[in-house]
Protein backbone atom coordinates (compact mmCIF):
# COMPACT_ATOMS: atom_id res chain seq x y z
CA UNK A 1 0.00 0.00 0.00
CA UNK A 2 1.18 3.53 -0.76
CA UNK A 3 -0.27 6.72 0.71
CA UNK A 4 0.24 10.33 -0.34
CA UNK A 5 0.35 12.68 2.66
CA UNK A 6 -0.54 16.29 1.81
CA UNK A 7 -0.01 18.29 5.00
CA UNK A 8 1.80 21.63 5.43
CA UNK A 9 2.62 21.02 9.10
CA UNK A 10 5.97 19.29 8.68
CA UNK A 11 6.06 17.87 12.22
CA UNK A 12 2.62 16.30 11.87
CA UNK A 13 3.41 15.10 8.36
CA UNK A 14 6.62 13.45 9.58
CA UNK A 15 4.76 11.81 12.47
CA UNK A 16 2.10 10.40 10.15
CA UNK A 17 4.77 9.11 7.76
CA UNK A 18 6.74 7.47 10.57
CA UNK A 19 3.63 5.82 11.98
CA UNK A 20 2.49 4.48 8.62
CA UNK A 21 5.90 3.15 7.71
CA UNK A 22 6.05 1.38 11.10
CA UNK A 23 2.87 -0.36 9.92
CA UNK A 24 4.54 -1.31 6.59
CA UNK A 25 2.60 1.34 4.66
CA UNK A 26 4.76 3.22 2.18
CA UNK A 27 4.17 6.97 2.00
CA UNK A 28 5.28 10.16 0.31
CA UNK A 29 4.89 13.70 1.61
CA UNK A 30 3.83 16.90 -0.13
CA UNK A 31 3.58 20.15 1.83
CA UNK A 32 1.29 21.96 -0.59
CA UNK A 33 -1.59 21.07 -2.86
CA UNK A 34 -0.49 22.55 -6.17
CA UNK A 35 1.46 19.46 -7.30
CA UNK A 36 -0.91 16.76 -6.03
CA UNK A 37 -2.60 16.08 -9.36
CA UNK A 38 0.75 15.77 -11.14
CA UNK A 39 1.99 13.33 -8.48
CA UNK A 40 -1.16 11.19 -8.78
CA UNK A 41 -0.81 11.17 -12.57
CA UNK A 42 2.81 10.06 -12.40
CA UNK A 43 2.73 7.41 -9.66
CA UNK A 44 0.32 4.88 -8.22
CA UNK A 45 -1.17 5.62 -4.80
CA UNK A 46 -3.89 3.85 -2.86
CA UNK A 47 -5.08 6.80 -0.79
CA UNK A 48 -4.54 10.52 -0.20
CA UNK A 49 -4.45 12.07 3.27
CA UNK A 50 -5.38 15.68 2.55
CA UNK A 51 -5.22 18.62 4.95
CA UNK A 52 -7.75 21.41 4.33
CA UNK A 53 -5.62 24.34 5.51
CA UNK A 54 -2.97 24.25 2.79
CA UNK A 55 -1.13 27.23 1.28
CA UNK A 56 -1.88 28.36 -2.30
CA UNK A 57 -4.60 25.71 -2.86
CA UNK A 58 -6.72 24.64 0.10
CA UNK A 59 -7.81 21.05 0.57
CA UNK A 60 -11.28 21.62 -0.87
CA UNK A 61 -9.77 23.01 -4.07
CA UNK A 62 -7.26 20.16 -4.30
CA UNK A 63 -10.00 17.59 -3.80
CA UNK A 64 -12.14 19.20 -6.50
CA UNK A 65 -9.19 19.18 -8.89
CA UNK A 66 -8.51 15.49 -8.27
CA UNK A 67 -12.14 14.56 -8.94
CA UNK A 68 -12.47 16.81 -11.99
CA UNK A 69 -9.47 15.03 -13.52
CA UNK A 70 -11.37 11.74 -13.25
CA UNK A 71 -9.31 10.11 -10.50
CA UNK A 72 -11.30 7.93 -8.11
CA UNK A 73 -8.57 7.41 -5.50
CA UNK A 74 -9.87 7.44 -1.88
CA UNK A 75 -9.34 10.80 -0.13
CA UNK A 76 -9.24 11.17 3.65
CA UNK A 77 -9.50 14.79 4.75
CA UNK A 78 -7.50 15.59 7.86
CA UNK A 79 -8.30 18.92 9.51
CA UNK A 80 -8.92 20.89 12.68
CA UNK A 81 -12.21 22.17 11.25
CA UNK A 82 -15.03 20.24 12.88
CA UNK A 83 -18.24 22.06 11.99
CA UNK A 84 -21.01 20.31 10.08
CA UNK A 85 -20.71 22.86 7.27
CA UNK A 86 -17.01 22.06 6.84
CA UNK A 87 -17.71 18.34 6.76
CA UNK A 88 -20.48 18.77 4.20
CA UNK A 89 -18.21 20.95 2.06
CA UNK A 90 -15.49 18.30 2.29
CA UNK A 91 -17.79 15.52 1.11
CA UNK A 92 -19.25 17.74 -1.62
CA UNK A 93 -15.76 18.41 -2.95
CA UNK A 94 -15.23 14.65 -3.33
CA UNK A 95 -13.61 13.39 -0.13
CA UNK A 96 -14.44 9.88 1.11
CA UNK A 97 -13.86 10.39 4.83
CA UNK A 98 -13.13 13.15 7.32
CA UNK A 99 -10.91 12.92 10.40
CA UNK A 100 -10.66 15.81 12.85
CA UNK A 101 -7.43 16.88 14.56
CA UNK A 102 -6.26 15.94 17.12
CA UNK A 103 -6.71 12.25 16.40
CA UNK A 104 -5.48 8.86 17.50
CA UNK A 105 -3.10 7.24 15.03
CA UNK A 106 -4.87 3.93 15.52
CA UNK A 107 -8.07 5.54 14.24
CA UNK A 108 -6.20 7.00 11.27
CA UNK A 109 -4.94 3.53 10.42
CA UNK A 110 -8.42 2.03 10.79
CA UNK A 111 -9.90 4.58 8.40
CA UNK A 112 -7.11 4.07 5.86
CA UNK A 113 -7.69 0.31 5.93
CA UNK A 114 -11.46 0.76 5.57
CA UNK A 115 -11.07 3.07 2.55
CA UNK A 116 -8.55 0.86 0.77
CA UNK A 117 -10.12 -2.51 1.55
CA UNK A 118 -10.97 -3.40 -2.00
CA UNK A 119 -9.34 -5.05 -4.97
CA UNK A 120 -8.17 -2.86 -7.82
CA UNK A 121 -11.12 -1.53 -9.78
CA UNK A 122 -11.92 -2.33 -13.38
CA UNK A 123 -12.26 1.05 -15.06
CA UNK A 124 -12.72 -0.20 -18.61
CA UNK A 125 -13.91 -3.50 -20.00
CA UNK A 126 -11.66 -3.29 -23.08
CA UNK A 127 -8.17 -1.80 -23.04
CA UNK A 128 -6.40 -1.01 -26.31
CA UNK A 129 -2.77 0.06 -26.65
CA UNK A 130 -0.59 -0.08 -29.75
CA UNK A 131 -1.02 -3.62 -31.17
CA UNK A 132 -2.62 -5.00 -27.99
CA UNK A 133 -6.30 -5.41 -27.09
CA UNK A 134 -7.40 -6.77 -23.70
CA UNK A 135 -11.03 -7.70 -23.00
CA UNK A 136 -11.30 -7.80 -19.21
CA UNK A 137 -14.76 -9.36 -19.04
CA UNK A 138 -13.92 -12.18 -21.45
CA UNK A 139 -10.35 -12.58 -20.10
CA UNK A 140 -9.01 -12.40 -23.65
CA UNK A 141 -5.79 -10.85 -24.95
CA UNK A 142 -5.21 -10.14 -28.65
CA UNK A 143 -1.88 -9.06 -30.13
CA UNK A 144 -2.14 -7.97 -33.76
CA UNK A 145 -5.52 -9.72 -33.80
CA UNK A 146 -4.11 -13.06 -32.62
CA UNK A 147 -5.21 -14.42 -29.24
CA UNK A 148 -2.53 -15.11 -26.62
CA UNK A 149 -3.27 -17.38 -23.67
CA UNK A 150 -2.46 -16.18 -20.15
CA UNK A 151 -2.75 -17.67 -16.68
CA UNK A 152 -5.00 -15.86 -14.20
CA UNK A 153 -2.05 -14.17 -12.44
CA UNK A 154 -0.42 -13.16 -15.71
CA UNK A 155 -3.69 -11.67 -16.93
CA UNK A 156 -4.33 -9.75 -13.69
CA UNK A 157 -0.79 -8.40 -13.71
CA UNK A 158 -1.12 -7.23 -17.30
CA UNK A 159 -4.48 -5.56 -16.63
CA UNK A 160 -3.18 -3.70 -13.59
CA UNK A 161 -0.15 -2.39 -15.50
CA UNK A 162 -2.32 -1.33 -18.44
CA UNK A 163 -4.84 0.40 -16.18
CA UNK A 164 -1.95 2.39 -14.76
CA UNK A 165 -0.28 3.02 -18.09
CA UNK A 166 2.22 5.87 -17.97
CA UNK A 167 2.65 5.58 -14.22
CA UNK A 168 5.57 4.09 -12.32
CA UNK A 169 4.41 1.03 -10.36
CA UNK A 170 6.55 -0.49 -7.60
CA UNK A 171 6.93 -4.17 -6.89
CA UNK A 172 5.30 -3.78 -3.48
CA UNK A 173 2.19 -2.29 -5.14
CA UNK A 174 2.00 -5.16 -7.62
CA UNK A 175 2.36 -7.72 -4.84
CA UNK A 176 -0.48 -6.18 -2.89
CA UNK A 177 -2.86 -5.44 -5.76
CA UNK A 178 -2.30 -8.53 -7.92
CA UNK A 179 -1.16 -11.20 -5.45
CA UNK A 180 -2.76 -9.85 -2.26
CA UNK A 181 0.64 -10.25 -0.58
CA UNK A 182 2.27 -7.88 1.88
CA UNK A 183 5.49 -9.83 2.49
CA UNK A 184 7.60 -7.76 0.12
CA UNK A 185 10.97 -9.21 1.13
CA UNK A 186 10.17 -12.80 0.21
CA UNK A 187 7.98 -12.15 -2.84
CA UNK A 188 9.69 -9.50 -4.97
CA UNK A 189 11.43 -12.17 -7.06
CA UNK A 190 7.96 -13.48 -7.96
CA UNK A 191 7.14 -10.16 -9.62
CA UNK A 192 10.33 -10.33 -11.70
CA UNK A 193 9.45 -13.83 -12.86
CA UNK A 194 5.92 -12.87 -13.95
CA UNK A 195 7.11 -9.72 -15.68
CA UNK A 196 9.40 -12.05 -17.60
CA UNK A 197 6.41 -14.22 -18.59
CA UNK A 198 4.57 -11.16 -19.95
CA UNK A 199 7.60 -10.02 -21.92
CA UNK A 200 8.05 -13.47 -23.42
CA UNK A 201 4.44 -13.50 -24.65
CA UNK A 202 4.06 -9.83 -25.61
CA UNK A 203 7.56 -8.65 -26.45
CA UNK A 204 10.30 -7.35 -24.20
CA UNK A 205 9.74 -3.69 -25.13
CA UNK A 206 6.20 -3.37 -23.74
CA UNK A 207 7.15 -3.15 -20.05
CA UNK A 208 10.06 -0.98 -18.93
CA UNK A 209 12.08 -1.65 -15.78
CA UNK A 210 13.24 1.37 -13.76
CA UNK A 211 16.17 0.81 -11.40
CA UNK A 212 15.16 -2.83 -10.84
CA UNK A 213 12.37 -1.74 -8.48
CA UNK A 214 9.59 -0.21 -10.58
CA UNK A 215 7.81 -1.04 -13.82
CA UNK A 216 5.83 1.00 -16.30
CA UNK A 217 3.90 0.59 -19.54
CA UNK A 218 3.78 3.57 -21.90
Amino acid sequence: MKVLIVEDNEVLSDNIRDYLEAKWIDSKQLFGGEFVNYELSSHVYDLVILDIGLPIMNGFEVCNTIRESGKNIPILMLTSRNTIDDKVKGFQSGSDDYLTKPFEYSELLMRIQALTRRSFSIRSQVIKTKDLEVDIEKKKVLKNGKEIIFTVLEFNLLVYLLQNSGKIVGKETLLEKVWGQYDVFSMTRTVDVYIGYLRKKLGKDLIQTIRWIWYTID
